[in-house]
């Protein structure tokens, strides 16, 4: 069986066929975790894409889902494939004038909305998007306040529509590998987004790849969806769950991840490095706070925890390890990996690049996080590393049918089934996009060793240069700042400066907590922000965390800030990246007062 020519939706209803009565995907209601068998879900794919056919959803029409994680998510998305439309996904913070540009450029038809406040945001562009016939309320409290092209989803599928049967049945025999199955508008931090075109070929391409990589997975294994759907990373996940027949668990609020880590008990999740970070800084608050004997016995079990998951599992286990790692593990490892869920097998990390002693951290208390790279124009992965190969410093190994190879710049070029088939609308960018010999410029810095793991060390166009001709990597220095679990984000100024600023966000509700244990009295943030205690724990905080880089690379002065940077104010994108000319305006006389004399 060549996979590279099994479309995704062939493997859903094959996986149907096969696991009828076996759960395919999980969502929490009303606080219970409700299973839905691969049968019923298929039904109501099914149904959606006969109501689809009987409001004369052309071949590649385009179908918008603005809504947070959900089964109805999936269901919209899988249902528009079987009739060959192209689903066109919309980050669930976006604001109502990125929702009517994306809306607009793709031509899109329908929209699906998941609550309350997306359903408002929508209302406000549908008079300028006549193109688009529905809006389609996911969830049944929505009000649609008398909406002339509104309706709920169980209005929409409510006929059912058997007359289309044989019509949706055409149209799955008539599947393409060369149709669009997505068009994703990345989050540019310059200019609008463009849309990116990736076919059911780039899909199958990364399932095959992903086979040949990965671990087998399959029905006793549990995925939790932490990251938006929205994402290409997420959403192609999900679909390589769907296809080793994985259960898929919906979390429709980020926020609860704690609490449904322990009631789901996973053994996959992706992830993105503020989540390990996060996980790590409160770990290792605790421990400096312990007394000396408790943190003797920490860092044993993690010299331990890296012995024993970085032994060579062909030789026969030292009997002293295999004692030692025991006890360390009943004392402190599985404790840690209970923060987790306590059953995780394999964490998929990438969005930006892991710290190496978090990841050191992961692979020692025996929760394997795999380091990844990847971007929306090349349905995700890039390079992954492997089970036998642990490199905290990498982002892993290419994966397999994926060339890659560092250009001019040292810039990272990649090229493969999984790549793009271009720009929508946009031949220019398309274009520019391409070397001569066909490789996608990845706009990344990067570095191969001889064992064929790939670096990652900027971005190309944020490096900044000092007055004093220093080149500064931004991310480097962010990522090293932004762990401490007092700092909820960051942006390093340089470019062009005698010397390293930053604009830090502090984490509030820790900060908040650690004021009234000192007994710090304050009216509000800002003048929180100004007791000298609060900026002198951050500055020695900060001090400790870049000690190891040249003077030259280190912060020197810093401004807390009382409000966090946020996708309505467009000063981040949907994936977190920093527009860094918008908060440079924005914020443009707190980094004047940092250099001044």
């Amino acid at each position: 069986m060549n996979k590279l020519h099994y479309h995704i939706i062939e493997r859903i209803r094959n996986q149907a066929s096969l696991l009828s009565h076996a759960p395919a995907v999980r969502h929490k209601n009303n606080g219970k975790w409700i299973d839905t068998n691969w049968k019923d879900f298929l039904a109501e794919i099914d149904v959606l894409s006969r109501a689809f056919l009987a409001c004369n959803i052309n071949i590649q029409d385009k179908i918008a889902i603005f809504a947070n994680n959900m089964p109805r998510w999936t269901i919209a998305d899988y249902a528009a494939m079987q009739v060959r439309a192209v689903t066109v996904p919309i980050y669930s913070t976006n604001t109502a004038e990125q929702v009517a540009y994306i809306l607009n450029d793709a031509d899109v038809k329908i929209l699906f909305v998941g609550n309350q406040t997306q359903y408002d945001e929508a209302m406000i562009v549908t008079k300028n998007c006549p193109q688009l016939q529905y809006i389609i309320a996911m969830q049944k409290e929505i009000d649609l306040r008398n909406h002339s092209i509104a309706m709920h989803w169980s209005d929409f599928v409510k006929d059912g529509y058997p007359e289309m049967q044989t019509q949706l049945e055409k149209r799955l025999q008539e599947k393409n590998m060369d149709d669009l199955f997505t068009l994703i508008y990345t989050s540019g931090t310059t200019g609008n987004p463009k849309g990116v075109m990736l076919t059911h070929a780039n899909l199958a391409h990364q399932m095959e790849a992903h086979d040949l990589a990965l671990q087998p997975l399959g029905t006793h294994d549990i995925s939790l969806a932490f990251l938006p759907l929205s994402h290409i990373y997420e959403r192609g996940w999900q679909a390589y769950m769907l296809h080793r027949g994985v259960v898929y668990a919906y979390l429709e609020d980020p926020h609860t991840v704690k609490d449904a880590l322990a009631e789901v008990r996973p053994t996959l999740m992706c992830a993105v490095p503020r989540f390990y970070e996060k996980i790590y800084s409160a770990v290792m608050d605790k421990v400096h706070q312990a007394p000396l004997l408790r943190k003797l016995i920490f860092y044993w079990a993690l010299r331990v925890g890296k012995a024993y998951f970085s032994r060579n599992k062909n030789l026969s286990m030292p009997y002293l390890l295999h004692k030692q790692f025991k006890l360390a593990d009943k004392l402190v490892l599985s404790k840690l990996r209970a923060i987790t869920g306590g059953q995780i097998k394999l964490m998929p990390c990438g969005g930006a690049k892991l710290d190496p002693c978090i990841a050191k951290f992961f692979f020692a208390i025996g929760n394997n996080v795999i380091a990844g790279y990847g971007l929306t124009e090349t349905t995700a992965t890039v390079s992954c590393s492997r089970d036998n190969n642990f490199n905290p410093e990498s982002i892993g190994i290419p994966m397999p049918k994926c060339e890659v190879k560092i250009g001019n710049n040292n810039e990272i070029l990649v090229r493969g089934g999984m790549v793009m088939k271009g720009y929508y609308k946009n031949p220019q960018a398309t274009a520019e996009a391409f070397t001569e010999d066909g490789f996608l410029r990845t706009g990344d810095a990067g570095k191969l060793d001889e064992q064929g793991n790939l670096f990652i060390t900027d971005r190309i166009k944020e490096l900044m240069k000092t007055s004093t001709g220093k080149y500064i990597a931004p991310q480097v220095l962010e990522g090293k700042i932004g762990k401490d679990k007092f700092v909820d984000q960051i942006a390093v100024i340089a470019d062009a400066k005698q010397y390293v600023s930053a604009l830090i966000v502090p984490c509030f509700e820790t900060l908040e907590a650690h004021a009234k244990e000192l007994n710090i009295q304050f009216r509000d943030r800002k003048e929180l922000l100004k007791n000298s205690e609060i900026v002198k724990l951050f500055e020695k905080r900060i001090q400790r965390l870049q000690k190891e880089l040249p003077s030259f690379e280190q912060v020197k002065k810093f401004t807390l800030l009382p409000e966090a940077f946020t996708m309505k104010m467009n000063e981040i994108t949907p994936t977190l990246k920093l527009k860094r000319k918008v908060i440079l305006e924005r914020y443009k006389k707190q980094i004047e007062a940092m250099y001044k004399p």
